[in-house]
Protein backbone atom coordinates (compact mmCIF):
# COMPACT_ATOMS: atom_id res chain seq x y z
CA UNK A 1 0.00 0.00 0.00
CA UNK A 2 1.28 3.47 -0.94
CA UNK A 3 -0.15 6.14 1.37
CA UNK A 4 0.43 9.82 0.63
CA UNK A 5 -0.72 12.91 2.51
CA UNK A 6 0.97 16.27 2.00
CA UNK A 7 0.53 20.01 2.29
CA UNK A 8 2.86 22.53 0.69
CA UNK A 9 2.64 26.30 0.22
CA UNK A 10 4.36 27.70 -2.87
CA UNK A 11 3.57 31.40 -3.00
CA UNK A 12 -0.20 31.72 -3.39
CA UNK A 13 -0.53 28.03 -4.32
CA UNK A 14 -1.46 25.46 -1.68
CA UNK A 15 -1.05 21.73 -2.21
CA UNK A 16 -3.34 19.73 0.07
CA UNK A 17 -3.46 16.20 -1.31
CA UNK A 18 -4.08 12.67 -0.07
CA UNK A 19 -4.36 9.33 -1.82
CA UNK A 20 -3.78 5.60 -1.37
CA UNK A 21 -2.71 3.00 -3.92
CA UNK A 22 -3.07 -0.72 -3.29
CA UNK A 23 0.23 -2.11 -4.52
CA UNK A 24 1.25 -3.25 -7.02
CA UNK A 25 -0.66 -0.98 -9.37
CA UNK A 26 -0.48 2.21 -11.39
CA UNK A 27 -2.11 5.34 -9.98
CA UNK A 28 -2.58 8.19 -12.43
CA UNK A 29 -2.51 11.72 -11.06
CA UNK A 30 -4.87 13.40 -13.50
CA UNK A 31 -5.89 17.01 -13.82
CA UNK A 32 -5.38 20.23 -15.72
CA UNK A 33 -1.96 21.85 -15.98
CA UNK A 34 -1.06 23.71 -12.81
CA UNK A 35 -3.23 21.61 -10.48
CA UNK A 36 -0.24 20.41 -8.43
CA UNK A 37 0.58 17.00 -9.90
CA UNK A 38 4.32 17.61 -10.25
CA UNK A 39 4.51 19.30 -6.86
CA UNK A 40 2.95 16.22 -5.31
CA UNK A 41 5.33 13.73 -6.95
CA UNK A 42 8.31 15.89 -5.96
CA UNK A 43 7.14 15.69 -2.35
CA UNK A 44 6.84 11.90 -2.68
CA UNK A 45 10.36 11.74 -4.13
CA UNK A 46 11.77 13.95 -1.38
CA UNK A 47 12.90 16.58 -3.88
CA UNK A 48 10.54 19.11 -2.30
CA UNK A 49 10.05 19.47 1.45
CA UNK A 50 6.43 19.23 2.57
CA UNK A 51 5.07 21.67 5.13
CA UNK A 52 3.31 18.70 6.69
CA UNK A 53 2.46 15.18 5.65
CA UNK A 54 3.18 11.49 5.57
CA UNK A 55 4.42 9.14 2.85
CA UNK A 56 4.61 5.40 3.49
CA UNK A 57 5.15 2.45 1.16
CA UNK A 58 4.36 -1.08 2.29
CA UNK A 59 5.01 -0.22 5.93
CA UNK A 60 8.18 1.79 5.33
CA UNK A 61 7.71 5.42 6.38
CA UNK A 62 9.53 7.81 4.05
CA UNK A 63 8.07 11.02 5.47
CA UNK A 64 6.24 11.83 8.68
CA UNK A 65 6.51 15.45 9.72
CA UNK A 66 4.80 14.79 13.05
CA UNK A 67 7.50 12.28 13.98
CA UNK A 68 10.39 14.17 12.41
CA UNK A 69 11.00 11.49 9.75
CA UNK A 70 12.26 12.67 6.35
CA UNK A 71 14.27 10.04 4.49
CA UNK A 72 16.71 11.70 2.00
CA UNK A 73 15.77 11.29 -1.69
CA UNK A 74 18.73 9.05 -2.46
CA UNK A 75 17.67 6.61 0.26
CA UNK A 76 13.96 6.41 -0.62
CA UNK A 77 14.49 3.83 -3.36
CA UNK A 78 12.30 5.77 -5.77
CA UNK A 79 12.93 5.77 -9.51
CA UNK A 80 11.96 9.04 -11.19
CA UNK A 81 11.32 9.50 -14.92
CA UNK A 82 11.03 13.17 -15.87
CA UNK A 83 9.38 14.77 -18.88
CA UNK A 84 12.84 15.20 -20.40
CA UNK A 85 15.10 12.15 -20.38
CA UNK A 86 17.99 13.86 -18.50
CA UNK A 87 20.57 11.34 -19.69
CA UNK A 88 24.33 11.88 -19.48
CA UNK A 89 25.24 13.21 -22.95
CA UNK A 90 28.93 12.23 -22.70
CA UNK A 91 28.03 8.57 -22.09
CA UNK A 92 26.70 5.91 -24.41
CA UNK A 93 23.40 4.22 -23.60
CA UNK A 94 25.11 1.23 -21.98
CA UNK A 95 27.13 3.51 -19.69
CA UNK A 96 24.02 5.46 -18.68
CA UNK A 97 22.34 2.22 -17.66
CA UNK A 98 25.35 0.78 -15.83
CA UNK A 99 25.76 4.03 -13.91
CA UNK A 100 22.30 3.57 -12.38
CA UNK A 101 23.07 -0.06 -11.57
CA UNK A 102 26.31 0.90 -9.78
CA UNK A 103 24.55 3.61 -7.79
CA UNK A 104 21.72 1.36 -6.58
CA UNK A 105 21.44 1.33 -2.79
CA UNK A 106 20.38 -2.34 -2.59
CA UNK A 107 21.36 -5.61 -4.19
CA UNK A 108 19.96 -5.84 -7.74
CA UNK A 109 16.60 -7.54 -8.17
CA UNK A 110 16.22 -6.22 -11.72
CA UNK A 111 19.25 -7.04 -13.85
CA UNK A 112 20.65 -5.17 -16.81
CA UNK A 113 19.76 -7.94 -19.26
CA UNK A 114 16.15 -8.00 -18.06
CA UNK A 115 15.75 -4.24 -18.48
CA UNK A 116 17.41 -4.27 -21.90
CA UNK A 117 15.04 -7.05 -22.96
CA UNK A 118 11.88 -5.44 -21.53
CA UNK A 119 12.57 -2.10 -23.20
CA UNK A 120 14.18 -3.47 -26.39
CA UNK A 121 17.38 -1.50 -25.84
CA UNK A 122 19.91 -3.88 -27.43
CA UNK A 123 20.14 -1.89 -30.72
CA UNK A 124 20.77 1.30 -28.75
CA UNK A 125 23.46 0.18 -26.29
CA UNK A 126 26.45 1.43 -28.28
CA UNK A 127 24.92 4.76 -29.32
CA UNK A 128 25.39 8.22 -27.83
CA UNK A 129 22.28 9.67 -26.28
CA UNK A 130 22.27 12.74 -28.55
CA UNK A 131 21.80 10.41 -31.53
CA UNK A 132 18.58 8.91 -30.13
CA UNK A 133 15.02 9.85 -31.00
CA UNK A 134 12.80 11.30 -28.28
CA UNK A 135 11.06 7.96 -27.78
CA UNK A 136 14.36 6.10 -27.58
CA UNK A 137 15.71 8.54 -25.00
CA UNK A 138 12.65 8.05 -22.82
CA UNK A 139 12.99 4.27 -23.03
CA UNK A 140 16.59 4.61 -21.84
CA UNK A 141 15.49 6.96 -19.05
CA UNK A 142 12.89 4.43 -17.92
CA UNK A 143 15.54 1.70 -18.01
CA UNK A 144 17.91 3.80 -15.92
CA UNK A 145 15.16 4.41 -13.36
CA UNK A 146 14.45 0.67 -13.16
CA UNK A 147 18.13 -0.18 -12.67
CA UNK A 148 18.20 2.01 -9.57
CA UNK A 149 16.27 -0.95 -8.04
CA UNK A 150 13.25 1.15 -6.99
CA UNK A 151 10.45 0.11 -4.69
CA UNK A 152 8.33 2.84 -6.34
CA UNK A 153 8.46 4.39 -9.81
CA UNK A 154 7.38 8.00 -10.42
CA UNK A 155 6.72 9.09 -14.01
CA UNK A 156 6.06 12.81 -14.45
CA UNK A 157 4.43 13.24 -17.88
CA UNK A 158 7.17 11.13 -19.49
CA UNK A 159 5.52 11.27 -22.92
CA UNK A 160 4.47 14.93 -22.95
CA UNK A 161 7.43 16.08 -25.04
CA UNK A 162 6.86 13.40 -27.71
CA UNK A 163 4.72 13.61 -30.81
CA UNK A 164 1.89 11.14 -31.34
CA UNK A 165 3.96 8.55 -33.21
CA UNK A 166 6.75 8.55 -30.59
CA UNK A 167 4.15 8.35 -27.82
CA UNK A 168 2.68 5.25 -29.45
CA UNK A 169 6.21 3.85 -29.65
CA UNK A 170 6.78 4.12 -25.89
CA UNK A 171 3.33 3.26 -24.47
CA UNK A 172 3.56 -0.50 -25.15
CA UNK A 173 6.80 -0.64 -23.15
CA UNK A 174 5.11 1.04 -20.19
CA UNK A 175 2.29 -1.50 -20.45
CA UNK A 176 4.89 -4.27 -20.40
CA UNK A 177 6.47 -2.88 -17.23
CA UNK A 178 3.06 -2.68 -15.55
CA UNK A 179 2.23 -6.27 -16.48
CA UNK A 180 5.57 -7.94 -15.81
CA UNK A 181 7.06 -6.05 -12.86
CA UNK A 182 5.46 -5.79 -9.42
CA UNK A 183 6.67 -2.21 -8.93
CA UNK A 184 3.98 0.32 -7.97
CA UNK A 185 3.90 3.38 -10.21
CA UNK A 186 2.63 6.93 -9.87
CA UNK A 187 1.96 8.28 -13.36
CA UNK A 188 1.38 12.00 -13.92
CA UNK A 189 -0.58 12.97 -17.02
CA UNK A 190 -3.28 15.18 -18.45
CA UNK A 191 -3.62 12.87 -21.47
CA UNK A 192 -6.57 10.57 -20.86
CA UNK A 193 -5.51 8.11 -23.57
CA UNK A 194 -2.34 7.38 -21.60
CA UNK A 195 -4.35 7.02 -18.39
CA UNK A 196 -6.79 4.66 -20.12
CA UNK A 197 -4.01 2.36 -21.27
CA UNK A 198 -1.85 2.31 -18.16
CA UNK A 199 -3.66 3.13 -14.93
CA UNK A 200 -5.38 0.85 -12.47
CA UNK A 201 -6.43 3.75 -10.23
CA UNK A 202 -7.02 7.44 -10.86
CA UNK A 203 -6.60 10.40 -8.54
CA UNK A 204 -8.33 13.53 -9.81
CA UNK A 205 -6.62 16.78 -8.81
CA UNK A 206 -7.86 20.34 -9.03
CA UNK A 207 -6.29 23.54 -7.66
CA UNK A 208 -3.85 21.64 -5.43
CA UNK A 209 -6.43 19.25 -3.98
CA UNK A 210 -7.28 15.61 -4.58
CA UNK A 211 -10.99 15.90 -5.27
CA UNK A 212 -11.76 12.24 -6.03
CA UNK A 213 -10.04 8.89 -6.37
CA UNK A 214 -10.92 5.30 -7.19
CA UNK A 215 -10.46 2.54 -9.74
CA UNK A 216 -10.38 3.61 -13.34
CA UNK A 217 -13.80 2.22 -14.23
CA UNK A 218 -15.67 4.23 -11.61
CA UNK A 219 -13.56 7.35 -12.10
CA UNK A 220 -14.22 7.37 -15.86
CA UNK A 221 -17.81 8.33 -14.97
CA UNK A 222 -16.86 11.16 -12.60
CA UNK A 223 -18.14 14.60 -13.63
CA UNK A 224 -14.75 16.19 -12.90
CA UNK A 225 -13.01 13.82 -15.31
CA UNK A 226 -15.70 14.45 -17.94
CA UNK A 227 -15.17 18.21 -17.61
CA UNK A 228 -11.47 17.82 -18.42
CA UNK A 229 -11.58 15.32 -21.26
CA UNK A 230 -14.44 17.03 -23.11
CA UNK A 231 -17.80 15.88 -24.44
CA UNK A 232 -16.40 13.81 -27.31
CA UNK A 233 -14.32 11.62 -24.96
CA UNK A 234 -17.02 11.09 -22.33
CA UNK A 235 -17.85 7.47 -21.71
CA UNK A 236 -17.21 4.48 -19.52
CA UNK A 237 -14.18 2.25 -19.17
CA UNK A 238 -15.06 -1.39 -18.55
CA UNK A 239 -12.82 -4.34 -17.79
CA UNK A 240 -13.74 -7.75 -19.09
CA UNK A 241 -12.48 -11.30 -19.60
CA UNK A 242 -11.85 -12.97 -22.95
CA UNK A 243 -14.16 -15.95 -23.44
CA UNK A 244 -12.84 -17.11 -26.79
CA UNK A 245 -13.30 -16.49 -30.50
CA UNK A 246 -16.65 -16.21 -32.27
CA UNK A 247 -16.51 -18.91 -34.96
CA UNK A 248 -18.75 -17.11 -37.43
CA UNK A 249 -17.02 -13.72 -37.39
CA UNK A 250 -13.53 -14.42 -36.05
CA UNK A 251 -14.03 -11.68 -33.46
CA UNK A 252 -12.91 -12.04 -29.85
CA UNK A 253 -15.71 -12.49 -27.29
CA UNK A 254 -15.30 -10.54 -24.05
CA UNK A 255 -17.50 -10.93 -20.96
CA UNK A 256 -18.46 -7.51 -19.53
CA UNK A 257 -21.06 -7.38 -16.80
CA UNK A 258 -23.90 -9.70 -17.81
CA UNK A 259 -23.27 -9.26 -21.52
CA UNK A 260 -20.65 -9.85 -24.18
CA UNK A 261 -18.69 -7.61 -26.49
CA UNK A 262 -17.18 -8.77 -29.75
CA UNK A 263 -13.92 -6.95 -30.43
CA UNK A 264 -11.03 -7.10 -32.87
CA UNK A 265 -8.23 -8.52 -30.73
CA UNK A 266 -7.29 -11.91 -32.25
CA UNK A 267 -4.14 -12.46 -30.15
CA UNK A 268 -6.02 -12.54 -26.82
CA UNK A 269 -6.25 -16.01 -25.27
CA UNK A 270 -9.24 -17.07 -23.14
CA UNK A 271 -8.95 -15.66 -19.64
CA UNK A 272 -7.06 -12.56 -20.77
CA UNK A 273 -8.26 -9.38 -19.08
CA UNK A 274 -9.10 -6.59 -21.52
CA UNK A 275 -10.06 -2.97 -20.96
CA UNK A 276 -12.51 -1.34 -23.36
CA UNK A 277 -13.61 2.28 -23.57
CA UNK A 278 -17.25 2.72 -24.54
CA UNK A 279 -17.70 6.31 -25.64
CA UNK A 280 -21.13 7.79 -25.01
CA UNK A 281 -21.21 9.20 -28.53
CA UNK A 282 -20.82 5.68 -30.03
CA UNK A 283 -23.66 3.99 -28.13
CA UNK A 284 -27.20 3.59 -29.44
CA UNK A 285 -30.08 2.87 -27.06
CA UNK A 286 -32.88 0.47 -28.02
CA UNK A 287 -35.99 -0.30 -25.98
CA UNK A 288 -36.57 -3.66 -27.73
CA UNK A 289 -34.16 -6.46 -28.48
CA UNK A 290 -32.55 -5.54 -31.81
CA UNK A 291 -32.76 -7.94 -34.75
CA UNK A 292 -31.32 -7.99 -38.27
CA UNK A 293 -28.90 -5.11 -37.83
CA UNK A 294 -25.24 -4.76 -38.75
CA UNK A 295 -24.14 -3.74 -35.25
CA UNK A 296 -22.39 -6.72 -33.65
CA UNK A 297 -22.67 -5.69 -30.01
CA UNK A 298 -25.86 -5.49 -27.97
CA UNK A 299 -25.54 -5.17 -24.18
CA UNK A 300 -28.73 -5.64 -22.11
CA UNK A 301 -29.12 -3.36 -19.12
CA UNK A 302 -31.33 -1.09 -17.07
CA UNK A 303 -31.33 2.72 -17.08
CA UNK A 304 -30.18 4.07 -13.71
CA UNK A 305 -30.20 7.82 -14.37
CA UNK A 306 -30.65 10.49 -17.02
CA UNK A 307 -28.73 13.77 -16.92
CA UNK A 308 -28.92 16.77 -19.19
CA UNK A 309 -25.83 17.09 -21.40
CA UNK A 310 -24.41 19.35 -24.12
CA UNK A 311 -26.13 20.34 -27.37
CA UNK A 312 -29.71 19.51 -26.36
CA UNK A 313 -28.81 15.93 -25.44
CA UNK A 314 -29.00 13.63 -22.42
CA UNK A 315 -26.49 11.25 -20.88
CA UNK A 316 -28.16 7.93 -20.17
CA UNK A 317 -26.48 5.80 -17.48
CA UNK A 318 -27.10 2.06 -18.00
CA UNK A 319 -26.30 -0.77 -15.58
CA UNK A 320 -25.20 -3.80 -17.63
CA UNK A 321 -24.78 -6.11 -14.63
CA UNK A 322 -22.69 -4.36 -12.02
CA UNK A 323 -21.00 -2.07 -14.55
CA UNK A 324 -22.23 1.35 -15.61
CA UNK A 325 -21.94 2.62 -19.16
CA UNK A 326 -23.18 5.88 -20.68
CA UNK A 327 -24.94 6.74 -23.91
CA UNK A 328 -25.57 10.19 -25.34
CA UNK A 329 -28.96 10.64 -27.03
CA UNK A 330 -30.97 13.67 -28.06
CA UNK A 331 -33.63 14.95 -25.69
CA UNK A 332 -36.12 14.24 -28.46
CA UNK A 333 -35.09 10.56 -28.43
CA UNK A 334 -35.37 10.45 -24.63
CA UNK A 335 -38.94 11.72 -24.91
CA UNK A 336 -40.04 9.64 -27.91
CA UNK A 337 -38.63 6.37 -26.53
CA UNK A 338 -39.95 7.06 -23.03
CA UNK A 339 -36.50 6.59 -21.51
CA UNK A 340 -36.57 6.69 -17.71
CA UNK A 341 -34.73 5.18 -14.75
CA UNK A 342 -35.67 1.53 -14.26
CA UNK A 343 -36.45 0.90 -17.94
CA UNK A 344 -34.79 -2.21 -19.49
CA UNK A 345 -32.83 -1.27 -22.64
CA UNK A 346 -30.12 -2.54 -24.98
CA UNK A 347 -26.95 -0.56 -25.64
CA UNK A 348 -25.66 -1.05 -29.17
CA UNK A 349 -22.10 -0.33 -30.27
CA UNK A 350 -20.19 -1.04 -33.46
CA UNK A 351 -17.13 -3.30 -33.19
CA UNK A 352 -15.15 -0.86 -35.30
CA UNK A 353 -15.48 1.83 -32.63
CA UNK A 354 -13.87 -0.30 -29.89
CA UNK A 355 -10.15 -0.30 -29.09
CA UNK A 356 -9.43 -2.90 -26.41
CA UNK A 357 -6.21 -2.95 -24.34
CA UNK A 358 -4.72 -5.72 -22.23
CA UNK A 359 -4.69 -4.99 -18.48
Amino acid sequence: MLTVSATKHRGAFLLNAQFELPTPGVVALFGRSGCGKTTLVNVIAGLLAADSGRVALDGTVLLDTNRGINVPPERRRIGYVFQEARLFPHMKVAANLRYALRRAAVAPFIGLDRVVDLLDLTPLMGRRTHALSGGERQRVAIGRALLSQPSLLLLDEPLASLDASRREEVLPYLETLRDQLAIPMVYVSHNFEEVLRLATHLVLMDAGKTVAQGNLSEMSLHSGVRAIIGAEAVGAIVDGTVLGTDSSSGLTRVQVGQGELKVQFPEAAPGTRLRVQLLARDLIVATAHPRQISVRNSLPGVITSIASDVDDSDLIAIDIGGLLIMARVTKAATHELGLAPGLPVWALVKTASLRPHVI
